[in-house]
């Protein structure tokens, strides 16, 4: 029995390090691909300013089932700041998926307020007086 036992806690181990080298490899090859994402110039209108992202076929071909939308016509459902990133495509932030384009599905669609830059920067400036006055405050308590 003991043997038994040992035999099946082996076959555990080899299956599991064959799942890891199968997923080492898997990532290797989406590593490839990621090099190879084509990120366009932005252009813009009064709005927004947008971009596209153009995945490698065979990267587009390795992402999750839940990422794509439910009808079966395998075009990518709108993907959240998490999910896209978790793929490999890296921007600055603001950006959100906010299209998808049918006739080609490994075409991701982007946009941001036009003037995100500034308004991150007032936020960044108003966060930092808030912090110097709390500061202020407590050093004053003391």
């Amino acid at each position: 029995m003991a043997t038994k036992q040992a035999q099946q806690a082996q076959q555990a181990q080899q299956a599991a390090q064959l799942a890891k080298q199968q997923a080492a490899a898997e990532q290797k090859k989406i590593d490839e691909y990621i090099e190879k994402i084509h990120y366009s110039d932005r252009y813009s209108d009064d709005e927004f300013e947008y971009r596209h992202v153009i995945l490698p076929k065979p990267l587009f071909k390795l992402l999750p089932k839940h990422y794509f939308s439910a009808d079966d016509s395998g075009t990518l459902r709108l993907l959240k700041e998490e999910e896209w990133r978790g793929i490999g495509i890296t921007q600055s932030l603001g950006w959100e998926h906010y299209e998808v384009h049918a006739p080609e599905p490994h075409v991701l669609l982007f946009r941001r307020p036009k003037d995100f830059d500034q308004q991150l920067i007032a936020q960044q400036q108003a966060h930092h007086s808030q912090q110097q006055l709390a500061n202020g405050k407590v050093a004053r308590k003391k």
